[in-house]
């Protein structure tokens, strides 16, 4: 099992945003900026493009409407969407709040958010998903 199934499961600790039966959006405990979020298959892949086309389609409706509470919710320009995959076997989508294209360089120094703003970021996502369907 992978650390971002034993997340989704509850068996670890996250600050969930969004979720469904088959996926679960959370906050990146080393975020870029405030709001980044991680959006992941309950079913586990390890390589993002060997999800199904019909598992990707979904995977993407259910990422837009994440990306679309982030932006609600954190008011930027846009929300980045990066897939990167080594880090942790577990095909994954990075969601960033963006005022610059910096905002998305994975090479700077990540935030430490206190655990209340963590909470806080998190709710206020959440809220904003389950308003809009």
């Amino acid at each position: 099992m992978t650390l971002f199934s034993k997340i989704a499961a509850g068996e670890i600790p996250s600050y969930c945003c969004a979720q469904n039966d088959e996926f679960y959006a959370f906050l990146d405990i080393n975020p870029l900026a405030q709001g980044h979020t991680l959006v992941i298959p309950r079913r586990e892949e390890d390589y993002f493009f060997d999800l199904s086309d019909d598992e990707l389609a979904r995977m993407m409706a259910f990422t837009k409407r994440v990306a679309a509470a982030i932006k609600e919710a954190f008011p930027c320009k846009k929300v980045a969407m990066v897939v990167l995959g080594l880090e942790v076997n577990h095909a994954h989508i990075h969601l960033i709040p963006l005022q610059t294209e910096a905002d998305a360089d994975f090479r700077k120094p990540k935030l430490q958010l206190p655990a209340d703003v963590m909470q806080q970021t998190a709710d206020a996502i959440r809220q904003a998903f389950e308003q809009k369907p």
